[in-house]
């Protein structure tokens, strides 16, 4: 049992916190039934509702906050340009979020594969520590890879 303070009253019997319960004019909460024996606390029950759904907002916006982001590049890109991604990617590592690298390539450049290869190795060379989640590999318009930040 749980006070309408925060500290513990210790184990009571169902009737006796109900008594205080009613004695305080706040509602008896159920917290935890699956422990034993089960935790129970004095509080309004409104308030509860209330921390509840804050807390259930938060972990919603801390799961939010680590999407997936994803970068393109082209078999063709300069190399001030492939800076610039780089330093994009090097912001979004350092936020903690995960990365997907597009290489896309048009017409006959998909057919040189060593070369889309070697072109992401390079890119891949210029970007801050990582690890590789899933190896380069061919999908759709180019070439996919994707890393996360090394921690």
């Amino acid at each position: 049992m749980i006070g309408d303070d925060g500290k513990s009253l210790g184990v009571l019997k169902f009737e006796d916190a109900l008594k205080i319960a009613d004695e305080k004019n706040v509602d008896l909460i159920e917290v935890s039934p699956l422990a034993k024996p089960p935790v129970a606390r004095i509080m309004s029950y409104d308030k509860y509702r209330y921390e509840e759904s804050k807390k259930i907002k938060k972990q919603r916006i801390a799961k939010k906050n680590l999407e997936i982001k994803q970068v393109q590049i082209s078999g063709r890109i300069a190399l001030n340009d492939l800076q610039v991604k780089a330093k994009k990617i090097n912001e979004f590592m350092a936020a903690g979020h995960p990365i997907n690298i597009v290489l896309t390539l048009r017409g006959r450049e998909k057919g040189n594969q060593a070369f889309a290869h070697e072109k992401l190795a390079q890119f891949l060379a210029v970007i801050s520590p990582h690890r590789v989640i899933s190896p380069p590999k061919f999908q759709g318009r180019g070439i996919q890879v994707q890393i996360v930040p090394v921690k």
